[in-house]
C-alpha cells in the first residue's frame, strides 16, 4: 500500500487544515465540493471513442520524452506549489508533468505566440532556468531543496515580475509571460483529468447523453448535491493570499490565453 509524505524534507507538514480546529486534514480520494460523485461511473453512456479518450487519461500516463531527468524534479517541485494536491491520497495524485510533457514533445501550441517570447519548449528550458537562478540568488539552494513557503516566495518573484537574478535569462523569456505559460499548462493538466472532474461536479462529456436541466442551475438526476468543502492553508503558506498580476504595475496581458 503507497502512503503518501505529508512532510517535506524540511520537516513542514503540507497538509491543508480544519479552519475551525486547525489540525490538519488527511487526504482523501475523492477531495472537493461532491463528495461520492464520480465522472467514470458515467461511462457506460458514452460512445466508444468518448469513452477511450477519458480513460485513457487515467489509465495511460504518458511517458517523459521532452524534459530531462533534472528538469522533471523541477517541474514536479513547481507543479506542486502551483497545484497543490497534498489533500489527495496517493493513488488520486493527477500527473500534471507528464501532461505538459507531452505538450511539448508532441510540438502541440495554440498557434500563434507573444512576439517577445521565443517558442515554447525553449521558454520552458530557459524558464527553469531562471527559476534556479532565482532560487540561488534568494537562498544558495535549489529549487526543489527548498522548503515550500521559500519555494512560493521564488514563485512571487515572477508573478511580480520581479525576479531578482538571473537577467540574461529573464530578457530572452519575460518572466511573467512565462509565469502564466507554467500556470496555464498546469491548469489544463490538472482539469483535463476527470479525478479533477469529480472535485468541481463536473458531469464530462455532454456527448452523446446530452443535459437535460440547462436553466436555475439544478443538477442532473445522476449529479451529487454541493457539500461544501472547508480548508485553510498551512500556516507556512503564501500562496493563498490575493496580489495582482506583476506587482500591481498596469502590464499588457501576460499569458498564452488572446493575441497579439
Amino acid at each position: 500500500m503507497k502512503v503518501r509524505a505529508t512532510r517535506d524534507h524540511a520537516g513542514h507538514d503540507r497538509r491543508v487544515r480544519d479552519p475551525r480546529t486547525g489540525q490538519p486534514l488527511a487526504p482523501k480520494a475523492q477531495p472537493g465540493y461532491y463528495p461520492g460523485f464520480s465522472t467514470i461511473r458515467r461511462q457506460k453512456f458514452w460512445d466508444a471513442a468518448t469513452r477511450a479518450v477519458v480513460l485513457k487519461r487515467v489509465n495511460q500516463v504518458p511517458p517523459i520524452r521532452f524534459f530531462n531527468p533534472d528538469e522533471v524534479r523541477l517541474m514536479e517541485a513547481l507543479a506542486g506549489r502551483i497545484i497543490p494536491q497534498d489533500d489527495r491520497d496517493a493513488a488520486h495524485q493527477i500527473p500534471i508533468v507528464p501532461h505538459i510533457d507531452h505538450r511539448l514533445a508532441e510540438g502541440i501550441i495554440d498557434g500563434y505566440r507573444f512576439e517577445d517570447m521565443p517558442p515554447d519548449g525553449e521558454a520552458y528550458h530557459l524558464g527553469l532556468q531562471g527559476v534556479e537562478a532565482v532560487a540561488q540568488h534568494m537562498y544558495q539552494r535549489g529549487f526543489v531543496d527548498l522548503d515550500p513557503g521559500e519555494q512560493e516566495r521564488v514563485l512571487v518573484t515572477l508573478h511580480d515580475a520581479q525576479p531578482p537574478a538571473g537577467d540574461a535569462i529573464w530578457r530572452r523569456v519575460a518572466a511573467q509571460r512565462f509565469w502564466m505559460l507554467l500556470v496555464q499548462d498546469c491548469i489544463e493538466g490538472y482539469y483535463a483529468h476527470p479525478y479533477a472532474w469529480d472535485e468541481i461536479g463536473f458531469g464530462g462529456p455532454a456527448y452523446p447523453l446530452g443535459y437535460m436541466r440547462l436553466e436555475g442551475g439544478k443538477p442532473e438526476p445522476w449529479e451529487k448535491d454541493e457539500r461544501r468543502y472547508e480548508w485553510a492553508a498551512p500556516a507556512w503558506a503564501i500562496s493563498d493570499q490575493f496580489h495582482p498580476l506583476g506587482g500591481g504595475q498596469a502590464t499588457q496581458p501576460a499569458g498564452q490565453e488572446g493575441t497579439h
